[in-house]
């Protein structure tokens, strides 16, 4: 049986010690281990030591490969195949060097370790976990929503896919990525995690967003800096 439960100051920001250029955040189920769980978090020093063996910066696709070997390993070791509790995503993001714009991979664990690029040659967001309001929010409406017409349709799934590309090419917000300065980036993600927070709080559905928010950026120049991240504080 599997009791959901919320804890709104898990650490799903993830930063590699040495490795100033390239970072992870991660979201899906919150523990890998059926007899002693442990989050992707807990993780990180048996990470960065496997990553301390090899000298020099790693590319982000090299990172989001080995974060995906790495974790899938805990995965087989520790997860019963028979017990079917979901995925542990990770979306990776960073500057490999002499390049002038970032990378972002998604990898699933254990499903799909393979890292796979997002946003290839474009600008835009990358989001996931509980994200249909902010799918209603920027595209006008969601994949759920999707899926409610295509049964009520009998659509095809090529149909559905041209149906939600249409919809998103007409009513997506007309956001200019690529030229956002980056506190403006900083000041929409924000916006984006605490309307679904602050609309959470009246619904009756599963609450997995709320707390604190970590933010971090990452910039060619400067690599990683935390904007603001949640402190251990007493009553």
């Amino acid at each position: 049986m599997l009791i959901p439960a919320t804890y709104d100051n898990a650490t799903k920001l993830l930063k590699v010690t040495g490795h100033d250029f390239v970072a992870a955040i991660t979201y899906g189920i919150g523990a890998i281990g059926q007899a002693s769980p442990r989050t992707a978090h807990s993780f990180l020093p048996e990470f960065e030591e496997e990553l301390a063996k090899q000298s020099g910066r790693v590319s982000v696709e090299d990172f989001a490969t080995r974060l995906g070997d790495f974790f899938n390993r805990q995965w087989q070791a520790t997860m019963p195949g028979s017990v079917a509790v979901g995925e542990m995503v990770f979306l990776i993001a960073g500057y490999n060097e002499n390049e002038p714009y970032g990378r972002v991979y998604q990898l699933m664990v254990a499903g799909a370790p393979i890292p796979v690029e997002q946003n290839a040659n474009e600008f835009g967001l990358t989001y996931g976990g509980q994200a249909e309001i902010t799918a209603r929010i920027l595209d006008g409406l969601d994949r759920a929503t999707i899926q409610s017409i295509v049964g009520q349709l009998n659509l095809t799934q090529n149909a559905a896919d041209s149906l939600f590309a249409t919809v998103r090419q007409q009513h997506t917000l007309k956001i200019p990525y690529q030229f956002l300065p980056l506190q403006d980036c900083v000041d929409l993600t924000i916006l984006l995690i605490h309307t679904t927070a602050e609309l959470m709080r009246f619904t009756t559905d599963i609450r997995g967003v709320g707390g604190p928010i970590d933010v971090a950026t990452i910039t060619r120049t400067e690599g990683f800096r935390n904007v603001q991240a949640k402190q251990i504080h007493g009553g």
